[in-house]
């Protein structure tokens, strides 16, 4: 299996709203020599959570215990500039398990979805509610749910819809990246196979 199987999400959520957050802020380029997709967490947003001697800065919101859960609720346009990979990766390497925006780059959310974080786009006016929802409660839980596709403030029951890919929507409730997809069907190929006339 990848990566852990996602159908309802409840947990409370990390607010930065900063738009336009691009991948190199994210990992910033020094630390992708790595191949393998762990460790990455520990430099998520490493320019924004540390000064130059390794010392937290204590007005980035990662070093604000008051906050915690595996949903990031980010900015318009997350997850803008280089395609680079390790972006999610570093993302689900820290915990978080879903990203909450108004606007997601195109490759950041397939990026995203390839390994297990699940990005959910609302709309500007709701992205508003859920972080004023935070700001009255830092342990205000959200609620997300892939089946209904749904994402939920639990606190005053508002809710909005979102869309995501029906392949890659199975994946993630199945915990599947490609190659686990297809050896969910290895049956079906070989019978396929089999009956097939060349």
């Amino acid at each position: 299996m990848a990566y852990d199987k996602f159908t309802i999400l409840t947990s409370s959520a990390v607010p930065m709203p900063i738009e336009n957050v691009d991948t190199d802020q994210i990992i910033p380029a020094r630390f992708l020599k790595a191949t393998q997709r762990k460790g990455f967490g520990d430099n998520l947003f490493r320019d924004w959570r540390y000064n130059g001697d390794d010392t937290p800065k204590k007005d980035f919101v990662l070093n604000n215990n008051i906050y915690s859960g595996k949903i990031l609720v980010a900015g318009k346009n997350f997850g803008s500039g280089s395609s680079r990979e390790h972006a999610a990766w570093a993302i689900y390497d820290y915990g978080f398990r879903c990203v909450v925006s108004s606007f997601f780059a195109d490759i950041f959310k397939n990026n995203s979805l390839n390994v297990g974080i699940l990005p959910v786009q609302v709309s500007a006016v709701f992205l508003d509610k859920i972080f004023s929802a935070i700001e009255a409660d830092p342990n205000a839980q959200l609620e997300i749910n892939l089946p209904e596709q749904t994402i939920t403030i639990l606190a005053t029951g508002e809710k909005e819809s979102f869309d995501i890919n029906g392949y890659k929507k199975h994946n993630m409730i199945n915990g599947y990246d490609d190659i686990d997809y297809l050896q969910s069907m290895k049956d079906d190929i070989r019978a396929f196979v089999s009956t097939s006339q060349y």
